[in-house]
């Protein structure tokens, strides 16, 4: 069972209703006992980094999710801000993040050349998959996937990059480390292409 996390930042209805179209089932849960038992989670979001993370420490949920995620390799998924609370911290706020992956989330910055260009970036966008994995290949080239964010991940290391996309400048779109994954785009409202990860993502053996 897929685990939707729901700490009041995200989008899960809609994330439910296309795991629901791809034949997965799911819920939606914000007690730890449920993520406890879940086979995969999903962290979505929509928001700023500190209150989310506020958020998350106020329903006595981070411990859990190290459990479930570190010590028994459960897959998460991560959705945009929820990608980026797998990050060390955020240029957004002072709090720490989950630290999974050795990144930080920057705000968007622009040359001159690219001055004009509005934030948040909103809208669909192509993404470059750098290297395979259980939700994103190459056979994706040419994917489209539809974005809303201001600030975006940068790993430290290229290995956890998973996919690229260009705003302006060429931005981390997908991070893998082991069985944490994330998309700073939305799977759950690209259509085809978000069905098909969403998909994959449902199907990865546990």
């Amino acid at each position: 069972m897929i685990v939707i996390v729901d700490y009041g930042m995200g989008n899960v209805g809609s994330i439910k209703n296309m795991l629901h179209r791809v034949g997965a089932a799911s819920v939606i849960a914000a007690e730890p006992e449920a993520i406890r038992s879940a086979e995969k989670l999903i962290l979505p979001g929509v928001g700023a980094f500190d209150k989310a993370m506020e958020c998350l420490d106020r329903l006595n949920l981070i411990g859990v999710l190290n459990e479930k995620v570190l010590r028994e390799g459960a897959p998460l998924l991560g959705i945009c801000l929820g990608m980026q609370l797998l990050s060390r911290r955020s240029e957004e706020g002072q709090r720490p993040g989950l630290g999974w992956i050795d990144a930080e989330t920057v705000r968007f910055r622009f040359d001159e050349s690219h001055a004009g260009l509005k934030l948040p970036h909103m809208g669909w966008n192509a993404v470059d998959v750098v290297r395979p994995s259980p939700i994103l290949d190459d056979r994706h080239e040419g994917s489209r996937f539809y974005f809303v964010h201001s600030y975006h991940v940068r790993c430290a290391e290229e290995r956890h990059v998973l996919a690229v996309a260009t705003y302006g400048v060429t931005f981390h779109a997908a991070v893998i480390h082991g069985n944490i994954m994330g998309t700073q785009f939305h799977p759950e409202k690209s259509h085809k292409f978000g069905m098909r990860l969403l998909k994959r993502f449902a199907e990865m053996p546990t």
